[in-house]
């Protein structure tokens, strides 16, 4: 009897051993599968993030741009002003005095 139950229990161990052994692979599968969603998740936040931010990039370029030619145009604008105004201000400077006197009258 002993003989046999010698037999039987190492067979059983065996038996043991390799439903622990399946146990950690389908827990190491499990733990692989959660890892890769857990993952997958992070990078489609990421590759969201970068789209908005690139978004956010290409609006900041077009309104540098635009607020670079409003200066420019702005810029351009008062100097004919500036001209203008000397133009007018030569004219006014060379009525006689006279006349400007006349005029007020």
């Amino acid at each position: 009897m002993k003989e046999k139950s010698l037999k039987s229990k190492p067979a059983g161990n065996i038996r043991k051993l390799q439903a622990e052994s399946e146990d950690a692979q389908m827990s190491s599968e499990a733990l692989g599968a959660l890892l890769r969603e857990v993952s997958k998740a992070s990078m489609e936040e990421i590759n969201r993030l970068i789209i908005e931010l690139q978004t956010l990039l290409r609006k900041l370029q077009t309104d540098g741009d635009r607020i670079e030619r409003d200066i420019m145009e702005y810029a351009s604008l008062s100097e004919q002003a500036t001209q203008l105004t000397k133009i007018v201000f030569e004219g006014v400077k060379q009525l006689p005095a006279r006349a400007i006197g006349e005029g007020a009258a």
